[in-house]
């Protein structure tokens, strides 16, 4: 048993972050807004080659943000994947809109573009966004959603929270969709403690999302306001954190690949376990390990395997339960097919921070062979 939790996914800070935030802290400039703001923003848009990149308070802040942009209302109707966390749900509800969920694909467990497009075709009064969502660092089909947004003329609003540094097609995460918004929350490959970023080519996109998330100040020496605005930019301080930690992305990406590697190296001899790979349209920046537990007869491995872990010290929890079976969304639509439901009863997310070390790897891949040892599997 390990003498300290081994967490799913903590952060990752050393001794360059502390010295990034000293200094920002010695500059004076602690409120939001600043220079180590518009760095953020600008070593944010060379890496993903876009356009624009606005910081913000939070994930959610930037899909609320992203709605209200592309002109989503009370009473519109915006689709987006039943297998995500709340936030992307509970930010259609925020601008008054009601969510429509879409089943998954099997291979990244993202939105099932088949159900999506015949969905849309079936329906007369069109839904105002799409979202989709990279699950746990693994991207979406982007090809077929562009085709589908173009198709329909529905923008599509792409959530990326877990997947800054993945790739699709070879080129990085952030420029496929007309909006797209990340995560540095406390537990995402780059930590501020809390905080995002909303990118988009689209230069009054852009314009627009700086002026509301600004408190909608009008273009004039006294306070004016005009639309109803909100608090959502980005601290100075924590953007310095955000600007270390950047530098050094591509290297926390190949330490959680090597993690990744390791536990399907580990249980490539167990047929009933399977470690979920990337899909063939893009590499993962391996945020979280998905377990994925195939065994018919042993029902109950999930919750035992967890527990297990649990009791070693060891934190590893369920897939996101999916969104239409969540008790505030029990009477929303979805296009279901069930494929969801299959991923949430069987998955399980493995420890897969960037400081685990490989050994460590070996005693969680060690403890799961022990349940399955146990119960004769």
């Amino acid at each position: 048993m390990p003498k300290e939790r081994i967490f799913l996914s903590p952060p990752s800070l050393d001794s360059r972050d502390k010295e990034a935030l000293n200094k920002a802290f010695d500059s004076g400039w602690i409120a939001p807004l600043g220079p180590e703001v518009d760095a953020f923003e600008n070593s944010v848009k060379d890496y993903l080659s876009v356009q624009n990149a606005v910081a913000l308070s939070s994930g959610t802040a930037a899909l609320h943000l992203a709605l209200l942009a592309v002109g989503v209302m009370p009473g519109d109707s915006v689709v987006l994947p039943t297998l995500t966390f709340a936030a992307t749900a509970f930010a259609v509800k925020y601008v008054g809109a009601q969510p429509i969920f879409i089943d998954s694909e099997l291979t990244s467990w993202t939105i099932d573009t088949r159900l999506l497009e015949s969905y849309l075709e079936s329906e007369y009064t069109k839904p105002k966004a799409i979202i989709s969502v990279d699950l746990f660092g693994r991207p979406c089909d982007f090809d077929e959603l562009n085709r589908i947004s173009l198709k329909y003329g529905i923008p599509l609003i792409s959530d990326s929270a877990e997947s800054l540094g993945s790739k699709y097609k070879g080129q990085n995460v952030g420029s496929q969709s007309l909006i797209t918004v990340f995560s540095f929350n406390g537990n995402k490959i780059i930590s501020t403690s809390g905080g995002g970023m909303l990118v988009t080519n689209d230069d009054e996109i852009a314009s627009k999302i700086r002026y509301l998330a600004t408190q909608a100040r009008d273009r004039v020496h006294w306070y004016e306001h005009s639309e109803i605005g909100f608090n959502y930019r980005l601290s100075n301080l924590l953007a310095a954190i955000g600007n270390s930690q950047l530098t050094r992305l591509d290297e926390t990406i190949q330490k959680r690949r090597a993690i990744q590697e390791r536990y399907s190296s580990n249980f490539r001899h167990i047929d009933s376990l399977e470690i979920v790979s990337n899909p063939n349209w893009g590499i993962s920046n391996y945020w979280l390990t998905n377990l994925k537990i195939h065994l018919d007869n042993f029902p109950e491995a999930r919750e035992t395997i967890r527990t297990f872990l649990d009791t070693n010290n060891i934190e590893s929890r369920y897939v996101w339960k999916p969104m239409n079976k969540q008790p505030i969304f029990l009477d929303s639509q979805g296009i279901l097919n069930g494929t969801a439901d299959e991923i949430y009863n069987s998955g399980l997310c493995l420890p897969t921070g960037t400081n685990l070390s490989l050994p460590e790897v070996d005693l969680i891949s060690e403890l799961v062979l022990t349940v399955f040892e146990h119960q004769g599997a």
